[in-house]
């Protein structure tokens, strides 16, 4: 019986990776950006509302994107936050993009639905957490865009939990909509604390209508209290209300991921499942991108159950694939690597 250093043990423990998925439109990029602000990766928060804007998302770094104003490929970003080692992925939203969302669901350990509170769940979103379920992944949902006109914030939970078919369990909740959106609250506090924007920290606003006291009320009596063992095994999912664009609410969100979002899991392999507290290295090739930097024949998309991906050959470790394009990729940048398909 092999035993896993306190190291390795630490490292597989603080790591959190998620991808962010949604309908076309419901703001992920947005979110992403705001995360990252959040995590100290950048500075100032781009945004996607339009062909001309005058900043654009660090996750669209490609020229099609910035001028399209969508996401066409994943973006994989790194930052350290609540003593965790965060990787989030910005997927494509658009179906014609679906692929690369597909392989990214492959292999990240837990997903973030972002819907649009006007909206709801919509069709594309409904097709990926199908994916989700089928790599048996533990969803937490944001619904975003609380500053606009939207639908009833019962109605959205009600219809989260439709969809997922778990216990919907809101984790904030929004002290007024549209024009009279001033902050969110958690569940189960007596009053809303106040507002703290990314934008404005030395700003305060101190709200709590009647009516989001007496819905948090009704809340804090109907639904049973938040677990985590029970959204890692996808009987619950955690809900967060606010605004990407304004900033509100994205902490809980983050917070949320680090507290409530998986670990790094096992992987199945053609021999064996391969566990991410193995002292031999392993990685997960989910993607390979060619043609992009003529510097470079391949970029390389793995996720790993440390924070190095090169290593010494003799160690002999262990990538994962998906395809038998993905092994002779490999094979050529590595030829001393030991390769393995993935089971489909």
């Amino acid at each position: 019986m092999t035993t896993t250093s306190p190291a390795l043990a630490f490292e597989v423990a603080r790591r959190r990776t998620f991808a962010i998925i949604s309908h076309p439109d419901a703001g992920k990029t947005t979110l992403t950006e705001r995360l990252l602000l959040l995590g100290g990766a950048i500075h100032v928060a781009g945004a996607v509302k339009a062909r001309k804007a005058s900043r654009y998302a660090v996750s669209d770094w490609m020229e099609i994107e910035r001028q399209r104003g969508i996401s066409v490929t994943t973006s994989v970003m790194q930052f350290e936050y609540g003593g965790c080692a965060v990787n989030l992925l910005d997927t494509p939203g658009h179906e014609d993009f679906s692929e690369d969302t597909y392989r990214v669901l492959s292999a990240v350990d837990c997903a973030l639905m972002v819907i649009d509170a006007a909206k709801g769940i919509e069709a594309r979103t409904l097709k990926l957490l199908e994916v989700c379920r089928a790599h048996d992944l533990p969803i937490l949902t944001f619904v975003n865009k609380l500053d606009r006109d939207a639908r009833e914030p019962m109605e959205l939970r009600d219809e989260v939990e439709r969809a997922l078919g778990t216990t919907a369990v809101p984790v904030t909740w929004p002290v007024g909509m549209g024009r009279t959106f001033t902050n969110v609250c958690r569940v189960g506090e007596r009053v809303a604390r106040p507002l703290r924007t990314v934008e404005s920290e030395n700003q305060a606003v101190d709200a709590s209508p009647a009516r989001a006291r007496q819905e948090l009320q009704l809340l804090s009596e109907a639904l049973p209290r938040l677990d985590r063992d029970a959204v890692l095994a996808g009987r619950q999912t955690p809900i967060f209300f606010g605004s990407a664009l304004k900033g509100t609410g994205v902490q809980e969100v983050l917070e949320g991921l680090i507290e409530l979002g998986s670990p790094p899991r096992s992987r199945r392999a053609l021999e064996r499942w391969v566990g991410p507290d193995e002292e031999r290295l392993s990685g997960f090739v989910f993607k390979i991108q060619a043609n992009i930097d003529p510097e470079r024949e391949l970029d390389d998309f793995v996720t790993s159950n440390a924070s190095r991906i090169a290593c010494d050959p003799a160690e002999e470790p262990l990538y994962l694939a998906n395809s038998e394009f993905e092994l002779e990729a490999i094979r050529k940048r590595w030829p001393r690597v030991r390769l393995d398909r993935r089971r489909s």
